[in-house]
């Protein structure tokens, strides 16, 4: 059974493991996706002396909100400070994070808002760029964010409504070149699909991160704060794929200068969109001497 910290806004459910006496890490999972990422990387934290602590994101599994009349937001800088509340939740006053895909661009982004909170952060499967809609993509790029125009749409819309299992099953299958995820693995994740705020958040975080819907207004400061300085003072690992084809390794590329504090990037050839469960061995490994350093 999970355990849960509320924060104002949620009870964010979680899942703790790992010595008692370890050194706080939290390892914060994507879209589509779930704590279940992590499961086969937790034992190589666990043995370099690491306690981890795993929260379901807003609008997937059994975390919720506690109020109706809460804005079902999944701006980015809303999950960073989710984040941030749910360190406070459990009196952590400084802790590692390690964040993938929505998780990554939430840990880059707390680091933004919060530098002194954070130890040490590690990002995979996606690079650090500000949060601004009017960014220039390769084209690439552009082909390879399909699923995040499409959502654009009502027709967009209904699928991740009515026919979400289907819609994300498909998504693992491109996102893994190369590489099948089992019916079974898949199964275990997508139960966290059926949180009934998970489209709501799905929609709208994507929309919001175009321009295509608006944002809650309760995270204004939190975007001005980061536009106006995105550097990263936080010591900072960054690991892609090399066969990413959700966010090619090319967008992690060149983003040295954002960051002010050490600053390190792998790219590991042949993977794809999922690095910690395709290569948990060698991500827990790299992740393990990283935050243990």
């Amino acid at each position: 059974m999970p355990l849960f910290a509320s924060t104002a806004l949620l009870d964010i459910a979680y899942e703790a493991a790992g010595p008692a006496d370890g050194s706080p890490v939290i390892l914060v999972h994507g879209w589509p996706d779930s704590p279940r990422t992590w499961d086969r990387v937790l034992p190589v934290l666990h043995a370099a002396g690491l306690r981890t602590i795993v929260p379901w994101l807003r609008g997937f599994g059994p975390t919720r909100f506690r109020s109706e009349e809460t804005p079902r937001t999944g701006q980015i800088v809303a999950l960073a400070r989710d984040l941030l509340d749910f360190s406070d939740a459990l009196s952590l006053r400084r802790f590692r994070v390690v964040g993938h895909d929505w998780g990554a661009r939430a840990t880059y982004t707390a680091c933004c808002l919060a530098p002194d909170r954070v130890e040490k952060a590690a990002a995979l499967s996606v690079g650090w760029n500000a949060l601004d809609p009017d960014q220039a993509l390769p084209m690439p790029q552009i082909r390879n964010y399909w699923y995040q125009w499409y959502m654009a749409t009502d027709r967009g819309a209904a699928l991740v409504r009515d026919d979400r299992e289907a819609y994300t099953r498909y998504i693992w299958t491109l996102w893994n070149p190369g590489w099948t995820v089992s019916d079974e693995e898949f199964a275990a994740t997508a139960a966290s699909f059926a949180n009934p705020d998970w489209p709501a958040i799905t929609l709208h975080s994507y929309r919001q991160r175009w321009g295509f819907a608006p944002g809650d207004p309760a995270c204004e400061a939190d975007e001005a704060q980061v536009k106006a300085d995105s550097r990263i003072r936080v010591p900072t690992l960054c690991l892609h794929g090399g066969a990413d084809p959700a966010s090619g390794p090319g967008t992690s590329e060149g983003k040295e200068g954002l960051f002010l504090g050490p600053y390190e990037r792998r790219v590991l050839p042949g993977v794809g969109h999922f690095p910690q469960r395709q290569r948990s061995e060698e991500v827990g490994g790299l992740l393990a001497g990283f935050l243990t350093s």
